[in-house]
């Protein structure tokens, strides 16, 4: 099994930045990709970001030029750092992981998820 915890989310005000981070224990030689999503109320989630363990990346187009997925193989952790952040970004971020190496669709791992809020 694969555990993933997430930090890095809060308050900010539009036009600022947070730094996300998800940290993944367990079986993680099962891992290729890990992304993020995202879900604000009334809304379905979304994919935000992916990348495989090859380095292959994809942005939902809503981000593309503000957010960077990144990732340290050596410490299992996928970052995501959110830059202009925009009211409509206010969501919860769910980390995912997959044991494909797709950048679409992952599916096979979740974390809680952590509340990004951003003020006009």
């Amino acid at each position: 099994q694969v555990r993933l915890v997430e930090s890095g989310g809060g308050l900010v005000q539009a036009g600022g930045s947070l730094r996300l981070s998800c940290a993944a224990s367990g079986s993680i030689f099962s891992i290729n990709a890990m992304g993020w999503y995202r879900q604000a109320p009334g809304k379905q989630r979304e994919l935000v970001a992916a990348i495989t363990s090859g380095g292959s990346t994809n942005y939902a187009d809503s981000v593309k030029g503000r957010f960077t997925i990144s990732r340290d193989n050596a410490k299992n952790t996928v970052y995501l750092q959110m830059n202009s952040l925009k009211p409509e970004d206010a969501a919860v971020y769910l980390c995912a992981a997959d044991k494909g190496p797709r950048v679409v669709g992952l599916t096979d791992y979740w974390g809680q998820g952590t509340q990004v809020t951003v003020s006009s």
